[in-house]
């Protein structure tokens, strides 16, 4: 049900879940000037700024998770495994995910299941192609609030996430935690089918295409198909 004062298409709540504190009709400081939606929402302007990082958010509440950033705090506790979480809703989804299994929510298009009603909202973007988060700077659409910000981040070089071992930077926490297992050796992805192991997700996907046979690049000038982008890269280079 569409809320009063808001634009169909992008709900309040999709911006909280997708990890977006900051008002998408108008900028707040300067590095949120960069974040668009296609879809305008109507909120009342507040800005509650971070005493730490001068970071601007739209309401109190987003405010007082976002100073968890700085102080660590975890106040969310699994009453299981003992697993702390900085957001409830981190914690729930731990509960689901790891503890019971339990996967209430459907996508009718592939019926691929999720523990979160959210995580199925997002998951079904992939379907529809709804790219609603535009970067302003390269007019470049994105599914989630959150990928866009990560984005942003490749036209302002930022680099906050050092690792301690090598001193790489980079421009996304979870880059840095895939960079890790280069020194751990960890490898958590497992192929169900021949049991091969990888350290990064994407890795694994791209090997499942060995048992798939999925060719999902097409060459647009011959329509030969290839299982890897960069395949079909190399390949274009050969009308050239």
């Amino acid at each position: 049900m569409d809320q009063p004062g808001f634009s169909s298409g992008v709900s309040c709540e999709d911006i909280q879940n997708d990890g977006c504190n900051a008002i998408l009709k108008y900028p707040v400081n300067q590095w949120n000037q960069n974040l668009t939606a296609t879809t305008d929402v109507n909120i009342e302007e507040k800005h509650f700024e971070c005493e730490i990082c001068a970071k601007e958010l739209a309401t109190k509440g987003s405010l007082t998770i976002h100073m968890r950033v700085h102080t660590g705090e975890k106040p969310f506790e699994c009453q299981i495994c003992k697993k702390q979480f900085s957001m409830k809703l981190y914690l729930k989804s731990h509960i689901m995910s790891v503890h019971t299994g339990e996967k209430p929510f459907n996508c009718e298009i592939c019926t691929k299941t999720f523990s979160l009603k959210q995580g199925l909202k997002f998951h079904v973007r992939t379907h529809t192609g709804e790219k609603p988060f535009r970067c302003k700077i390269c007019a470049k659409q994105f599914s989630h609030a959150q990928s866009l910000k990560y984005h942003i981040k490749t036209h302002t070089g930022e680099t906050p996430f050092t690792c301690k071992i090598c001193t790489k930077e980079f421009s996304m926490k979870t880059i840095l935690k895939s960079h890790m297992r280069v020194h751990s050796g960890e490898k958590p992805f497992e192929c169900e089918i021949c049991t091969k192991h990888f350290s990064m997700k994407q890795d694994l996907k791209r090997h499942m295409v060995v048992h798939t046979g999925k060719k999902p690049f097409s060459c647009k000038i011959c329509y030969k198909q290839f299982s890897y982008r960069s395949s079909l890269t190399a390949h274009m280079k050969t009308h050239l």
